[in-house]
């Protein structure tokens, strides 16, 4: 509880740099149109159709069981099913607990694949729109799901704290679209990350004088 508090100027930082990155990016319209229409299809879709849970769960845990190899551990179990998931591992951090929450998993396949088709037959010229309408549906599959699931007790929730889970989750995904966004708006994200360090320490700063 004493980290997720000592951690909310940060957030306020990371809030105030991504506001600022926003704004930055309005006019890039090649990019928002298609995001934002993948986004509103998906939104549809989650509001008229059944929730597809096994697909969600078993992106879930396999965010916990990517996290776990990052982390150098390995998983002894998978199960995914569409009432609930569990992966057995041999180590364990807050980072992999929370990492379902702000980590959109197939939004990062969908990059990975895309760049991979753009290295072999250079898809950039002919998909590009395609693959940004399809990136704003798999962030807002992101989204909506995981405000869904986080409606229920989550053990991962529970087993680090509920306010410094909820200050690593608002990080993580303010932090995902910091990153993200010049990434695809070509903002520079050299310039981004030294914006980010400067929004942090004047907050950290107001703070200090404030106390």
């Amino acid at each position: 509880m004493l980290l997720g508090i000592l951690l909310l100027p940060v957030c306020l930082g990371t809030a105030q740099t991504l506001g600022k990155v926003l704004f930055a990016s309005g006019t890039a319209d090649r990019v928002w149109l298609p995001l934002l229409a993948g986004a509103a299809c998906w939104l549809v879709v989650f509001l008229l159709l059944p929730k597809p849970m096994l697909i969600y769960v078993f992106g879930h845990e396999l965010t916990h069981a990517v996290w776990t190899w990052i982390f150098g551990g390995s998983v002894k179990r998978f199960k995914a099913a569409s009432d609930g998931g569990h992966v057995v591992t041999t180590k364990t951090n807050f980072a992999i607990a929370l990492a379902p929450y702000f980590f959109p998993v197939y939004a990062v396949l969908l990059v990975v694949v895309f760049f991979a088709g753009d290295l072999f037959w250079a898809w950039r010229r002919s998909y590009l729109t395609w693959f940004h309408l399809l990136l704003g549906a798999a962030y807002a599959f992101h989204v909506t799901l995981t405000w869904e699931i986080l409606k229920t007790r989550q053990s991962d929730i529970t087993s680090q704290g509920r306010l410094f889970s909820a200050v690593v989750i608002f990080l993580g995904n303010a932090m995902v679209l910091v990153v993200a966004i010049p990434l695809l708006t070509g903002q520079g994200l050299f310039h981004v990350m030294n914006l980010w360090f400067d929004c942090n320490r004047a907050m950290l700063e107001r703070v200090l004088n404030v106390l």
